[in-house]
């Protein structure tokens, strides 16, 4: 029984270890054109927001190790295509009014952001007062 304790722990050891070689792509793009914001919505965006939804992402250190890694990287992909405020530019009047539509709906409903980050990025946790500024504004836009 002791060996195959030994071994199993072993195995465990070693996938760790070789789980770290799967690359991931962290990268940041540029910022092409940023959202413009009053100062105060800017400040709650970007710090509960801009992780996922821009190319300022704040790579933490356990987004260097599998499996968070992949966990990591694939919320902030799959962010940026749905929103990034860095390249605003790019949607038309009516992609910009369905993308602050919904995030409006998100953040009304408690979804964004989501209840796991805000456990890992405390500072990301949005008040009350928060929600009602980030609803204000992206109806106003």
């Amino acid at each position: 029984m002791g060996k195959l304790v030994l071994w199993g722990g072993v195995s465990i050891a070693v996938l760790a270890l070789l789980i770290q070689a799967i690359p991931v792509r962290r990268v940041n793009g540029p910022i092409e054109a940023d959202v413009a914001a009053p100062p105060e919505v800017e400040r709650i965006m970007r710090r509960a927001c801009y992780d996922c939804h821009s190319n300022q992402t704040a790579w933490p250190g356990y987004s260097r190790i599998a499996p968070a890694s992949w966990l990591v990287a694939h919320d902030v992909h799959g962010g940026r295509n749905e929103l990034n405020f860095s390249i605003w530019n790019r949607y038309d009047a009516v992609t910009r009014r369905k993308k602050l539509d919904r995030a409006r709906e998100e953040v009304k409903d408690g979804d964004m952001p989501p209840a796991y980050y805000v456990w890992m990025h405390p500072s990301a946790r949005l008040t009350d007062r928060d929600k009602a500024l980030l609803e204000k504004w992206f109806s106003a836009r």
